[in-house]
């Protein structure tokens, strides 16, 4: 299988066989596997049925499903037509069972939502190593003074470790917000009645079986139909970009205290990296300027999600429902690509605490006067830190928690 490239998306290739066209056909055909094994499973088709679809369709046949899609406005129908003339030859009781009691929202949605694990999955363990990294960095430098600073001007003393707390706490959140997201199956049927499926194994309870059968061989947990119900879609969405506000708080920082005349943070030199076309003096934090990238593109398309789900109209919506595919693989992609430089980001991330130190004694006495307004008792150059112990202990005992899933 080969991964698609984005010459206008650099970094994209990080997010490798993530949701490709590949793996979207791959999603939508285990989806109609493991429905068409739960058929045989419960007796709704005869066990000659039987038949795992394994090698009818590979990454070659994306061209032909793509031109064919536009003529029934969804992916699923030419996919089908390929799956049932190559299922004829090899198995014609499978052929005759592929798809029924199913319709083309069932798979197409049900696929997307295997594909949205998979990008779940490699974010969570990015997730994982920021902060294991952000962690240690939080401690390590809890007593390392720097300028605080809020809108662009000196405000406060802090230390290092107390700015590395904070985006600590935010990527938590982001963890947080993808552990709780629920992705489930989705059949309904045509309409979402579950009327094919009912009548095809004679009883709604029989019909629950097939869909808990499918949804297990998935690895998927069930919910009732929720064709026109589409949380779990702007769940997710919401999820990828609270990552993205995250990471992009983080590349903002670095960013600016990366400016020469600042030099407080850079990014770790990697050979080749961070160069000028023109300008040979230059080393450009070019993994904070690609993550910030990210945070800046991710909630146009999350609200696209969303307006697609206001869009729901009817049984099926007329463009709200297609409107979410292109939109959800891009916006999983670009957060897969960003979650990876997060990480390798953080990995390297110089801390030139000598900077930090000149910088801090370059902004006194300005940087005292709060100090000297709320404590004029206070010794020259005795700390004010507040309680920036217990924040960064608080952060770093929520880090060792497990997140629930």
């Amino acid at each position: 299988m080969t991964a698609p490239f984005d010459l206008l998306w650099p970094g994209d290739d990080r997010a490798g066989d993530v949701f490709t066209d590949a793996a979207v056909l791959a999603a939508m055909v285990r989806v109609e596997a493991a429905w068409l094994d739960a058929l045989v499973r419960h007796g709704v088709a005869g066990p000659d049925a039987r038949d795992d679809l394994s090698g009818l369709i590979g990454a070659g046949d994306g061209p032909a499903v793509a031109a064919g899609a536009e003529s029934g406005a969804n992916p699923l129908i030419p996919l089908l037509t390929l799956l049932r003339q190559r299922l004829e030859a090899r198995n014609p009781a499978a052929a005759r069972w592929l798809h029924k009691g199913l319709t083309s929202q069932d798979v197409v949605d049900t696929g997307l939502v295997l594909c949205l694990r998979d990008a779940v999955a490699r974010i969570r363990d990015d997730l994982a190593a920021q902060t294991g990294t952000l962690a240690r960095l939080a401690d390590e430098h809890r007593h390392t003074a720097m300028a605080g600073r809020t809108l662009t001007q000196h405000a406060v003393p802090i230390t290092f470790g107390l700015k590395a707390a904070t985006w600590l706490t935010g990527v938590l959140d982001a963890r947080g917000r993808l552990a709780a997201v629920d992705l489930p199956v989705q059949i309904g049927g045509a309409a979402g009645s579950l009327a094919a499926p009912v009548a095809l194994g004679g009883s709604p309870a029989v019909a629950g079986d097939l869909i808990a059968a499918t949804a297990a061989a998935l690895g998927l947990p069930v919910r009732d139909p929720w064709h026109t119900a589409r949380a779990p879609l702007t769940g997710i969405a919401d999820a990828l970009v609270t990552c993205t506000d995250a990471w992009g708080r983080i590349a903002n920082d670095v960013l600016v205290a990366a400016r020469p005349e600042i030099h407080e943070l850079s990014e770790g030199a990697v050979s080749g990296r961070g160069g000028s076309s023109a300008m040979p003096n230059k080393q450009n934090p070019v993994l904070s300027v690609l993550i910030r990238r990210a945070a800046l593109a991710a909630p146009p398309l999350a609200a696209t999600v969303h307006a697609g789900a206001a869009a729901a109209v009817d049984e099926r919506p007329d463009g709200g429902w297609h409107v979410e595919w292109a939109t959800l693989r891009t916006l999983a992609r670009r957060t897969v690509v960003a979650g990876s430089q997060t990480a390798e980001l953080l990995a390297g991330l110089r801390v030139e605490t000598a900077w930090m130190t000149a910088n801090l004694a370059a902004a006194r006495p300005g940087i005292d006067a709060e100090q000297r307004s709320v404590a004029p008792d206070s010794a020259p150059g005795e700390p004010y830190l507040g309680a920036t112990d217990q924040i960064i202990d608080a952060a770093l005992a929520r880090a060792k928690e497990t997140p629930s899933c």
